[in-house]
């Protein structure tokens, strides 16, 4: 009997509409470039206009930088070299992929996926991948070149969609990118812009660095349940109607059972990763530590620990990559693993070209302040409108949320728009641990779906692995649910939370009092 087909429900055309929108325009390098053109023509629009806004920052006048005079085009020529290599996500990428790639190739990754996928159940894959990818954030960038990855090698390796473990991945790494059961070095970073937008009102003021933790771990648990849903029930499904995995992959883990010899070099290998992870937490311990930094903190950006993070993912998947590879005999000689590292290295060849022009790009935009003018004007106008204070809680969330999708940087923002909210706010009776707890959900629902994300471009070459023809516009109709519905539940858990009460985090309040 031949089976009915589905009807296409309104969901599934605009997504299609999203997707083929999107794939039109130009190849995602050529795209970056053109709208590195685009922000030279704005800028210089846009840049006799005065258009009355003053930088809370340094409390100059904030206009358009215009990008098409000969001081700035020279700078242009003169700086391009140093804004190429110093693109935050390159030296990452690389590093980390150079240590992964011995692993990947040498096979001791394909056997840990193998013996996890043998122990988890195919039902609650998507869950424990996406609390992966929320735990992930404690230690920086580290989900963005290893979970998001890996998440499509576990979805195909156990014959589900390769792109729906990317997706899911991606939405728990950068889309719940505030939820974490874990503190980690952005909670002190976005406290401390917090605390200084507090201080215009309240000079004696102090905060927690952790004033929000006891959110963001609840708020895991509602990513979590989220991206499983979107996952299961809407992403894979639609994935498996109209997107078709290439054939005669490469270098893609199977489901055949491992041998005695894969066995025993795992497990050597994975022991090896062990003791390196004991040792590393053994040298960490010691308040005196040189992994601390001057003030015993060791998840400050100042510490060495921190900034350590990549090359600590080359040397704890390097060393037991070789290791698995000289005892199962993937690896003859060390020419073999040398050219493992070769092979990583050839695949981001196609980002390594899309990173030039995003660095480009992003570097104009930045530079044009066309950004942080929308971000500024767009706080203006919300608190011009003087709401009640809850509809302004969920203003301060939307607003968040579209200038993320020009400004990626989750501090820039919040240096811009915190001294005008937190202040407001406070006036209100609404403690700064709230206003920043809003802040937080926006700055992380649109992440998924702005280009202008650094890693944007590497998420698509992942994507590109099992399917050649992605682009811009298929990831961006993939993860438009994710970023929609988040954005929805994450406020409306937000406000659920607010009224019950329960502590946002460490000496945190709800309310403010002035003068108390």
């Amino acid at each position: 009997m031949q089976e009915i087909e589905k009807p296409r429900t309104f969901l599934d055309r605009f997504l299609d509409f999203i997707e083929k929108a999107g794939n039109k325009l130009p190849d995602p390098a050529m795209l970056f470039f053109f709208l590195m053109l685009l922000t030279w023509v704005f800028s210089a629009l846009l840049s006799p206009i005065d258009f009355g806004a003053v930088d809370p920052r340094t409390g100059a006048d904030l206009r358009v930088q215009n990008l098409l005079t000969g001081p700035q085009m020279a700078a242009f020529l003169a700086n391009m070299t140093q804004v190429f290599i110093n693109f935050p996500p390159l030296g990452v990428v690389l590093l980390a992929m150079l240590g992964v790639g011995v692993a990947e190739h040498s096979g001791f990754i394909n056997a840990g996926l193998k013996f996890l996928l043998g122990i988890t159940p195919n039902m609650l894959l998507t869950p424990i991948l996406v609390l992966v990818a929320i735990v992930s954030h404690t230690a920086a960038d580290a989900g963005y070149v290893l979970v998001i990855p890996l998440g499509g090698v576990i979805f195909y390796a156990a014959g589900r969609h390769p792109l729906a473990g990317i997706a899911a991945a991606f939405a728990g790494v950068s889309g719940g990118f505030s939820a974490n059961f874990i503190p980690s070095s952005i909670d002190p970073l976005i406290q401390s812009f917090t605390q200084s937008a507090a201080r215009i009102v309240d000079p004696e003021i102090l905060l927690n660095p952790l004033n929000n933790i006891f959110f963001t771990a609840f708020s895991s648990i509602v990513v979590i349940l989220v991206v499983w849903y979107l996952t299961d029930r809407v992403i894979e499904p639609r994935l498996n109607r109209n997107v078709t995995v290439d054939d005669n992959l490469e270098d893609i883990p199977t489901m055949d059972r491992l041998s005695k010899k894969e066995q025993q070099s795992f497990w050597i290998a994975f022991f090896t990763m062990f003791v390196l992870l004991v040792l590393l937490v053994l040298w960490a311990i010691p308040n005196d530590s040189a992994l601390r930094d001057p003030e015993g903190e060791i998840t400050s950006f100042g510490a060495p620990l921190m900034k350590s993070i990549v090359p600590l993912i080359f040397i704890i998947f390097w060393i037991p990559g070789v290791v698995y590879g000289f005892i199962s005999g993937t690896y003859k000689s060390l020419k073999d693993m040398v050219a493992s590292m070769s092979k990583a290295m050839g695949s981001m060849a196609y980002y390594i070209v899309m990173a030039f022009f995003c660095a480009l790009f992003i570097d104009a935009f930045g530079k044009s302040n066309i950004g942080a003018l929308t971000a500024l004007k767009g706080a203006n106008f919300l608190q011009a409108l003087d709401l009640p204070a809850q509809i302004t809680i969920v203003g301060i969330v939307i607003l968040t949320a579209f200038v993320n999708l020009l400004v990626g940087s989750a501090s820039a923002k919040w240096a811009l728009i915190s001294p005008i909210f937190v202040p407001m706010l406070m006036q209100l009776g609404i403690s700064p641990d709230l206003t920043q707890a809003a802040y937080r959900v926006g700055d992380s629902v649109s992440n998924i779906i702005t280009p202008l994300l650094p890693y944007f471009p590497l998420i698509v070459v992942f994507c590109q692995k099992y399917v050649k023809s992605t682009g811009i516009g298929t990831l961006v109709s993939i993860m438009l649910p994710y970023s929609l519905v988040l954005l929805v539940t994450w406020t409306l858990f937000l406000l659920l939370y607010w009224t019950i009460g329960i502590p946002l985090g460490l000496q945190a309040t709800y309310e403010y009092v002035m003068g108390g």
